[in-house]
């Protein structure tokens, strides 16, 4: 599986993004898309997931009720629209693929290489 995140950049507090994470290779093993982000001296944490088939989503708290995570119907990228964001949600974005329904880091298999997001205050 491989994945590809796009569509970080510089935005004013207030403002918004959208992410993508395009997929491809042998996704019929993965269960579940997430995203994670990292900010500077921090930890990897949890933003967002969904199944492959849209039933389940879930979503971090820090950044809950600002977040949507979609997918396309031909289940070759996951998106991620986030509003309101904050200079506190400056981070390098990552997507992940797991094989289970899950929101910890280490059951994710496959990442892409992460987009730089920069919320200037």
């Amino acid at each position: 599986v491989q994945l590809q995140a796009y569509g970080g950049g510089l935005v004013q507090a207030g403002g918004s993004l959208r992410l993508s994470c395009a997929v491809s290779g042998r996704t019929s093993s993965m269960s579940t898309m997430g995203w994670f982000r990292q900010a500077p001296g921090k930890e990897r944490e949890f933003v967002a997931a969904m199944t492959w088939g849209g039933n389940m989503k879930a979503y971090g708290d820090s950044m809950k009720g600002r977040l949507t995570i979609s997918r396309d119907n031909a289940k070759t990228s996951v998106s991620l629209q986030m509003n309101s964001l904050k200079p506190d949600d400056t981070a390098v974005y990552y997507c992940a693929a797991s094989p289970l329904w899950s929101r910890a880091l280490d059951q994710y298999n496959f990442w892409g290489q992460g987009t730089q997001v920069t919320v200037s205050s």
